[in-house]
């Protein structure tokens, strides 16, 4: 099992985002990766040191899966941007 997967759910430790839960949807190379947090539904370039990954990974074709991932309220998840 890889570490580093699109789906795959994490925490970010550092940064303005810190202690929200974050969902990989992107890797670009060995250092960085895309995600989207709680906090900002855009999509952000992070880099993969400042992140802990969590065992639960979700498919990101389902919002629902991934509104209740990133524990977010109905009205949040409409303006999810995947």
């Amino acid at each position: 099992m890889a570490l580093i997967e699109i789906g795959r759910v994490c925490v970010k430790k550092y940064g303005r985002d810190a202690g929200s839960r974050g969902i990989i949807t992107k890797a670009i190379d060995k250092n960085f990766v895309n995600i989207i947090t709680a906090d900002r539904l855009k999509e952000r370039r992070c880099n993969i040191k400042h992140l802990e990954l969590l065992n639960s990974k979700v498919d990101l074709k389902d919002k629902e899966a991934v509104a209740k991932a990133l524990e977010l309220q109905p009205k949040e998840a409409e303006k999810l941007k995947i």
